[in-house]
């Protein structure tokens, strides 16, 4: 095996693949990554039980071959390699990388003992790569840390016919996203659950132009887009629906600009210790923050405007108030209140929102306000 490279492209694809790699396995080959090339092209691949990942690059393939390495002592080469041309062969059982004067060694593993990358499932349509990546980061936020209850660690994807509804909740907020995507069949129906922490990296990763393929099957989902594959295991369970919660029939509105607000959040919060509330007064034209006890406060007032109710106070954990804040493109933000200590729905407030019939939302639960 000998093939040429540029190092750039070589560490970005080695880079690539090793997000896969765990990190710590009691089976050595999986700490590998298979490096496989032929016919002007290099396939680096990479897994664990959980998920894998391939890509593909140009490269000029001498000889033909493949070979597995150390996925991670790979990746530490090839960011300090120098930058031109890199020289990749094996030698019996090394591998040697070479570039301006540098030279490096590893060890080659066995490759019989590497379990076979799983196939891609069956292709079930395809979305817009940029529009995918900000729907993840929309609802991402939202969802649970907590290990104990693995389902709720994970975001829900739901297809019903050219609509793709993805949901977190960690029981305390809850985001939702729809978006139209392109189904193979006009008829496409699926409910899953994907590792929050996973879908994440893997939308961020994956090229923000084009089309990104989705493949789902009773276990696994892959995606796939401009050469590059990857695959994740799906969470046990479904999360709780949010139909009903998201219902506001009769409900003050209140709204507000999203960046001052979001700025304004940040400031008053810095006196709040622990979980301490931040208060918000909503009146016919402004809004007034609070947050602190006794000597260590801090307030503020913004333009608002409030429909419904003469006036309205609630509080929030000022760290999920930043997240759900953060989590909007909108200029503007709107709040559906039901009063203190009940829910409130927050959704985007500019034209393109109110043309997506409010397609990005996220609930929060209000908490007792301040005395």
């Amino acid at each position: 095996m000998e093939f040429r490279i540029e190092r750039g492209p070589l560490a970005d694809a080695v880079a690539w693949a090793a997000r896969v790699l765990p990190a710590r396995s009691p089976v050595p080959v999986l700490s590998g990554l298979l490096l496989e090339a032929d016919a002007g092209l290099l396939r680096i691949s990479g897994l664990d039980y959980e998920a894998s990942a391939r890509i593909e690059v140009e490269a000029d393939v001498v000889v033909p071959g493949r070979v597995l390495v150390m996925g991670r002592r790979l990746l530490d080469i090839c960011r300090v390699l120098p930058g031109g041309p890199v020289l990749c062969a094996v030698d019996g059982s090394r591998f040697s990388m070479s570039s301006d004067g540098a030279r490096f060694g590893l060890s080659v593993l066995p490759r019989d003992d590497y379990p076979a990358l799983p196939a891609l499932p069956e292709l079930r349509g395809e979305v817009d790569a940029e529009v995918f990546a900000a729907a993840v980061g929309h609802v991402a936020v939202a969802a649970g840390r907590d290990d104990s209850l693995p389902v709720l660690t994970g975001i829900r994807l739901g297809f019903d016919g050219g609509t793709m509804t993805l949901a977190a909740t960690d029981r305390y907020r809850y985001a939702v996203r729809t978006l139209g995507w392109k189904p193979r069949s006009p008829q496409e129906t699926a409910d899953v659950v994907v590792s929050a922490r996973r879908l994440t990296d893997i939308a961020r990763s994956l090229d923000r132009s084009g089309m990104v393929r989705i493949a789902l099957d009773g276990s696994t989902i892959g995606f796939e887009n401009a050469g590059l594959r990857i695959t994740s295991r799906l969470l046990d369970g479904q999360l709780p629906r949010h139909d009903k919660l998201f219902a506001f029939p009769e409900c003050a509105v209140a709204l507000t600009e999203r960046l001052p607000l979001l700025d304004a959040v940040k400031r008053v919060a810095v006196v709040a210790e622990g979980d301490s509330p931040l208060q918000l007064s909503f009146s016919a034209d402004s809004i007034r923050l609070r947050a602190g006890y006794e000597d260590d406060v801090a307030s503020q007032y913004l333009p608002a405007d409030l429909d419904g109710v003469p006036e309205m106070t609630v509080a929030f954990n000022p760290s999920y108030l930043v997240d759900a804040l953060s989590s909007f493109d909108a200029t503007a933000v709107r709040f559906q209140l039901l009063g203190p200590g009940q829910r409130a729905l927050l959704s985007g407030a500019s034209p393109a929102e109110e043309m997506a019939e409010h397609s990005h939302r996220h609930l929060l639960m209000s908490v007792k306000p301040l005395v």
